[in-house]
């Protein structure tokens, strides 16, 4: 494997090369490295995917947990891949190489470390747009909320969720809500 540099331009065929030991996401060909989640961190994510994953038995769509690697851009370029934290696809197409999402998934949801707090509010939040991802959800477990993106038309609607609400629903999963509480539990 050559040493990845930060001047040049990737794809997901260079990327496959790359060693598995380091996570990398390519935004634009760009690779950025992705440091270890803390525990807490960890357990949110869990949290969050046991939910979806309960509520999806017996439904068509499934959800995911990280390290996934999602191509958002596969038909085009395929310079776009990204390992969301956690993710729900719809559409069994984009799963039908049994290696990765080949295209946007429906929802995504991200929690917030320190190190990719502008990462995930800009950059991602731009590339889930343009790519056509549905719903993003973005958990600051600092400050306790909750960050809702639902794409109406070109743009992202955005609503703020406090650890005060009990419930928020997932827009694109008719039926489908996650218990906030479990997600920001009181303190002892």
């Amino acid at each position: 494997m050559e040493a990845i540099q930060k001047n040049k331009r990737y794809t997901y065929t260079d990327y496959l090369t790359w060693d598995d030991d380091m996570r990398y996401e390519l935004i634009d060909g760009v690779p950025y490295m992705m440091s270890a989640p803390n525990l807490k961190h960890q357990e949110t994510t869990g949290e969050v995917y046991g939910q979806l994953r309960n509520f999806l038995k017996e439904k068509p769509c499934r959800p995911f947990i990280a390290p996934v690697d999602v191509r958002l851009n596969a038909k085009k370029g395929d310079n776009d891949v990204v390992q969301p934290d956690v993710l729900v696809v719809c559409d069994h197409s984009k799963l039908e190489d049994g290696k990765s999402v080949k295209g946007a998934p429906d929802f995504i949801v991200e929690v917030l470390s320190p190190s990719t707090t502008s990462y995930d509010c800009f950059v991602k939040l731009n590339k889930y747009m343009w790519a056509g991802v549905r719903e993003y959800w973005i958990i600051n477990l600092d400050e306790k909320i909750v960050l809702t993106h639902i794409l109406t038309g070109n743009n992202y609607i955005t609503k703020t969720y406090g650890a005060d609400c009990n419930f928020i629903p997932v827009s694109v999963l008719e039926g489908c809500v996650i218990d906030l509480k479990a997600i920001f539990p009181e303190e002892s």
